[in-house]
């Protein structure tokens, strides 16, 4: 199944519902918040902060936390600290927020340090408690997703005690609703365009920079795309083990190369979707038979997913990294064989990983979009990846990256060259 819909918005059909979209994203935060005892919640990562408040902020702004925050308190609606002046834009752009509760922020990460940084603390901290007095919860917990030695200090001298609010917004974030669902099929609409458009250009003689320079450009002539935090593309002895980058590396005749749109960020919501491609000449016997295997393994996961299930699972449909590898341990695999949420953070919950999932397992909801991605190779000659990313239904899994999977995409290949020994 793909995206419903057009990406732009229409009168005459429902498409997604973003004041719905943003009223469930709230009241999720919120429901989580009381579930944990808490107050407030004081956000400063932006994936939370665009969670609550629905904003957005330019890309500089989004990288460090605490240039800009907000504050969730008992039932009230979301306060905002915008960077600077920028809260103008936001009154302007974003009607849903109250004018009264955009406020600027009181800044220190990545600016001041010594007096400075507890100058701005302070300032910091005295909003934070006038907000939360002004809501009837002063005394009670605050929740923060984010914490520095400043903070610590401060906060204690204030008399708040703070606690983890990573985990409710990470609970909040990790079930989405049918719009952020629909969202994420365009996400993954979105990229098989972009995977098409992989075979039509890659080609020897091109550099992996200018792979990733052409799709940069593809991506951000769609509507609604903001922001490509990375492509990744890699060829020949680059994608074993995947270093996932990109380099000025000529891609040759009989090239292994594989591109991973990595966050292409579309409205806020997140890809992760690798493809592998032969370039020139059919894929070795060897390379095709590698390539069934982390297959396999890609499938054997995707096929333990299911409502109620957990990521211990899933992960152990995975061999492990000494198994895989002869890795010593399950570390050293990081990101080889792994399953990570999909939203406004491109590591929502679930992560899957035979690193922690085993001995600490997570339970499959319904709502829930996650990728699977498994890889495999020779070292420093070549290597597979592919990845699928999908949405948990009571009764279904339904996945949402559509360009095809089974074998690795050839491209241009020239007949009776297919047997060569790498």
């Amino acid at each position: 199944m793909g995206a419903n819909f057009g990406i732009a918005g229409l009168d005459w059909q429902q498409r997604v519902n973003w004041d719905r979209l943003r009223k469930y994203r709230t009241e999720r935060a919120r429901e989580r918040m009381k579930a944990h005892g808490l107050g407030a919640m004081l956000c400063m990562y932006d994936e939370n902060v665009r969670y609550i408040t629905g904003t957005l902020t330019p890309g500089w702004n989004r990288l460090k936390p605490g240039l800009r925050y907000a504050l969730l308190c008992g039932d009230d609606p979301p306060v905002l600290f915008e960077q600077g002046d920028l809260g103008f834009q936001i009154e302007r752009h974003s009607p849903w927020i109250p004018k009264e509760n955009v406020r600027w922020s009181y800044a220190w990460i990545k600016g001041a340090a010594g007096a400075a940084s507890r100058q701005q603390v302070t300032k910091f901290t005295e909003a934070i408690v006038k907000e939360m007095k002004k809501s009837g919860v002063h005394g009670h917990k605050l929740g923060v997703d984010f914490i520095d030695i400043n903070m610590i200090e401060i906060f204690k001298v204030a008399g708040l005690e703070w606690v983890d609010g990573m985990t409710p917004m990470m609970e909040a974030r990790a079930v989405k609703n049918v719009d952020e669902q629909e969202c994420l099929r365009m996400v993954g609409a979105i990229g098989d365009a972009a995977h098409w458009e992989t075979m039509k250009f890659l080609r020897p003689g091109v550099t992996e920079n200018q792979v990733t320079a052409h799709f940069m450009k593809f991506l951000y002539s769609i509507p609604g795309m903001e922001d490509v935090e990375d492509v990744i593309v890699s060829s020949g002895p680059n994608t074993w083990p995947n270093w996932r980058n990109f380099s000025d590396r000529i891609i040759q005749p009989g090239d292994i190369v594989f591109m991973d749109l990595a966050a292409l960020t579309w409205n806020g919501y997140k890809s992760c979707y690798y493809r592998t491609y032969c370039v020139g000449k059919e894929p070795s016997q060897e390379q095709k038979d590698i390539y069934a295997t982390a297959l396999g393994w890609l499938y054997d996961s995707i096929n333990a997913v299911k409502a109620g299930t957990t990521t211990r699972e899933i992960a152990s449909k995975w061999p492990s990294a000494k198994d895989a590898w002869g890795y010593a341990e399950e570390d050293q695999a990081a990101a080889n064989l792994w399953g990570h949420g999909l939203g406004l953070a491109q590591y929502d919950p679930p992560v899957i990983s035979r690193i922690w999932s085993l001995d600490h397992p997570i339970e499959i909801k319904p709502g829930m979009v996650f990728a699977l991605e498994t890889q495999h190779g020779k070292l420093f000659r070549w290597g597979v990846r592919i990845e699928e990313m999908l949405i948990v239904h009571e009764d279904k899994i339904e996945i949402i990256s559509n360009f095809p999977v089974k074998q690795i995409t050839v491209v241009d290949p020239m007949p009776g060259y297919g047997d060569h020994v790498q």
